[in-house]
């Protein structure tokens, strides 16, 4: 996962730098040395310390997210306090690996129901979908199909934005439990999410023998207790429902199959409940937004994964806008959604003026059709709401956040969210996704009063969902999401404080290596390899010229581990950007010379006048007392000196 896309840094940052520990980012820098020109992360420490740092090294630097909202203390350049809490925090991530993989051999160790091939019934399904389905989601079809069919219980997650096709993988996955012969239940956050859920697995499985029934407030006692009975008797094959469904007295003959979509939104127990049931059944878990315990236990492996990051076809980004209170600029969006004859949802999450909104709107928007929808309505009325707006024939909600989760209805295009300062981060993201689920272009307007300061977090949070306006956010958003709020208790107490004392992205790369380590891999600790060479090394403004794009290749050049790698990487910088510049060509060349030392265990490489100075553990490399020569021809420069340091004793 592209941990770098999250962590763009901007001057004034917190940092960790793996070696020297917390400070603040100031900004790239271009600095001449040995005659030559590069770039650096500036990196300001205690008493005003500066640690500059060559880009080709730009591995060793993460962006700083604790657990708490307070400031990290700024580690002293020159004190060995940050060795110490490294070292005391590699003690307990060891002792949380073992416990990771002791689970996660548990998990593996356990059987499980292994389902059989697709049958002919399954193709046929499937090739009825009426959308071409994207890569990606081919793929996390193929990954859960092969998680189901394996004796080991299943317990993937799907990772997709907002429309970008989970509920259709969850359906096949359901399709291929009912195939088998077991039922499946799917458990959302919302009566109304419930609803539509139990609509969209109704339709797309009408034409086969599947009984699909829903367990919501929606539904009267009667019917309730009718769906529980045939449940009981395996006459329902799939049951969708709010936590409705995990109660004591809801009892499945054969359950085979879980599906939870947006996990974050149900509560502890309901959690500690799922977390059972995980170690005898297959569990499908959808999100748009990650919380963090959900992406950390997927960093570091402990979960599996599928991604789904590529927008259906001719899908266009929603467009955002940040607006003052002013009624003819509502008047003039809402007139817009109308005229292209789409719909529009005003969000006000205050059920005690509701009213008072939508009144005010009617008298805005006189010729329009408007109604009201909230979670304290009878739940007749609201499911009755529910349809006209889903049949078209409301033009515009006023509700509350009840519409917040999955909601899919491709007319409603424009969404205005009043007071948007009040809401989470997460809260906005899932809100502006109720609209852009068709061809036409969308628009959220972020509503904020007029003349009042607004909190400094809720200025955070408005900055960070305007930023993230392009495709594939989620994981974007979760993570801004966290540094803002905090990760508060991802792991229990202890580890938090752990997090706290080194950053979230710094403690994730640090477990995810032990636990390879634990598992039997080869990982070798990075080298902090310093190399010194009178050559122009660096990408130039013009060739890259917005910052946060240029340190992003950067850190790429930088995590390459193969040669291989590193191809791939030029690669792409080619197609996006166009032909190197020579200086980019010689930073590539660096980046090989890097992965070359680290090979060899060298630590250090300059090339003084013609003497080659090159260190292994602290000690130069000499041959018969004397430093090796080369000619600084700069294009055969790099070859020559791999070609040396072979030659060089052990």
């Amino acid at each position: 996962m592209p941990i770098r896309d999250f962590a763009e840094l901007e001057p004034g940052d917190y940092v960790v730098h793996l070696h020297h520990g917390i400070g603040r980012y100031r900004g790239l820098t271009h600095l001449d040395g040995m005659g030559a020109a590069k770039e650096f992360l500036a990196i300001e420490y205690a008493d005003r310390s500066k640690l500059y740092v060559p880009i080709a090294q730009a591995n060793l630097v993460s962006k700083y997210i604790g657990t708490e909202k307070r400031k990290p203390k700024i580690d002293s350049l020159d004190s060995s306090r940050w060795s110490k809490v490294k070292a005391r925090t590699q003690r307990s991530i060891e002792d949380y690996a073992s416990e990771l993989l002791e689970l996660y051999a548990i998990r593996k160790s356990r059987k499980g129901l292994s389902f059989g091939r697709d049958t002919l019934w399954q193709k046929e399904f499937e090739d009825a979908f009426i959308y071409e389905e994207t890569e990606d989601q081919k793929r996390a079809v193929d990954e859960l199909k092969s998680d189901m069919e394996s004796s080991m219980p299943m317990d993937r997650l799907i990772c997709g934005d907002v429309g970008y096709g989970k509920t259709e993988v969850a359906i096949r996955a359901a399709f291929k439990t009912v195939m088998e012969g077991k039922q499946v239940a799917v458990l959302v956050p919302t009566t109304v999410l419930a609803q539509q859920h139990y609509y969209t697995f109704r339709d797309r499985m009408a034409d086969y023998p599947v009984r699909t029934e829903v367990l919501s407030r929606f539904r009267k006692p009667s019917e309730i207790r009718k769906t529980l009975a045939d449940l009981k008797e395996g006459k329902v094959d799939i049951a969708i429902g709010t936590h409705r469904i995990i109660q004591k007295d809801v009892k499945f003959k054969d359950i085979g199959l879980v599906i939870v979509d947006e996990e974050q939104r149900f509560g502890v127990k309901h959690k500690e409940y799922l977390k059972q049931l995980r170690k005898v059944v297959d569990v499908l878990t959808m999100t748009a937004t990650p919380i963090p315990r959900t992406l950390y236990l997927s960093l570091v492996g402990a979960r599996d994964m599928s991604n789904i990051d590529t927008p259906p076809q001719d899908r266009l980004p929603v467009k955002t806008m940040l607006i003052e209170y002013d009624r003819q600029i509502i008047k003039a969006a809402i007139q817009r959604e109308l005229n292209r004859q789409g719909q529009v949802f005003y969000l006000h999450n205050r059920v005690k003026t509701i009213e008072k909104v939508k009144d005010s709107l009617q008298k805005l928007i006189p010729q329009a059709t408007i109604m009201i929808g909230h979670g304290q309505m009878h739940e007749r009325e609201l499911e009755t709401i529910m349809e006209y707006f889903v049949k078209g024939e409301i033009d515009v909600l006023v509700c509350t956040t009840i519409i917040e989760s999955g909601l899919d209805i491709p007319n409603a295009n424009t969404i205005i969210i009043d007071r948007a300062d009040r809401f989470g981060l997460a809260d906005l993201y899932q809100l502006r996704g109720r609209v852009g689920r068709w061809k036409h272009q969308a628009y959220a307007y972020l509503v904020v009063p007029k003349s009042r300061e607004i909190l400094e977090t809720a200025k955070k949070r408005l900055r960070a969902i305007l930023d993230a306006q392009g495709y594939g956010a989620g994981f974007q958003i979760a993570m801004r999401d966290l540094e803002i709020r905090g990760a508060g208790n991802i792991l229990g107490t202890e580890q938090s404080g752990h997090i706290n004392a080194i950053g979230f992205s710094l403690y994730c790369k640090l477990l995810k290596r032990t636990i390879e380590r634990m598992r039997g891999a080869y990982v070798p600790d990075p080298l902090d390899v310093q190399i010194k060479l009178p050559l122009d090394a660096l990408i130039p403004e013009p060739y890259i010229t917005d910052p946060a794009q240029r340190i992003d290749m950067y850190k790429r050049l930088a995590e390459v581990v193969s040669e291989q790698g590193l191809e791939s990487v030029r690669a792409e910088l080619e197609d996006r950007y166009g032909q190197l510049p020579y200086e980019t060509v010689n930073l590539v060349s660096i980046v090989s010379l890097r992965l070359f030392a680290e090979e060899y265990g060298i630590t250090r490489i300059e090339l003084s006048d013609t003497r080659l100075i090159a260190e292994r553990a602290g000690k130069k490399i000499m041959t018969g007392g004397k430093f090796p020569r080369i000619e600084a021809r700069k294009k055969t420069m790099i070859d020559e000196i791999k070609k040396t340091l072979q030659k060089l004793p052990a």
